[in-house]
């Protein structure tokens, strides 16, 4: 099972990751990360996490499937599907779009406010 961690990293942390990665031949878990929390919330909103839910394990899907089985508008899911793009939480392909991972784990630490 191919478990995708989402998490909020500072750069230095995502570097030490890369670096520590390429030492064992990239078998760490694949990790995509945000500057904040209030950033990984707003990508990843409840929009777009349902759209994830229904992309979860079942490859390639065109646009039009996505929002079939979310059961939303096709133009809506369009705009969220792109905004994933661009975040780079899922990639694109011939045939439509990819979330290319089995699980999701969402993984940070809310400190108490100074």
């Amino acid at each position: 099972m191919r478990t995708v961690i989402f998490g909020v990293r500072s750069i230095e942390e995502i570097t030490a990751d890369i670096l520590r990665s390429a030492e064992t031949d990239g078998d760490a878990t694949p990790r995509i990360s945000f500057p904040s929390t209030e950033s990984l919330w707003s990508v990843l909103n409840p929009r777009r996490m349902a759209l994830l839910k229904v992309m979860v394990g079942q490859g390639s899907l065109s646009m039009r499937e996505v929002a079939r089985r979310a059961g939303r508008d096709v133009k809506a899911v369009h705009g969220d599907l792109t905004l994933l793009l661009e975040a780079g939480v899922i990639d694109r392909t011939e045939g439509g779009v990819v979330f290319p991972y089995d699980r999701i784990h969402v993984d940070y630490v809310l400190d108490a406010a100074a």
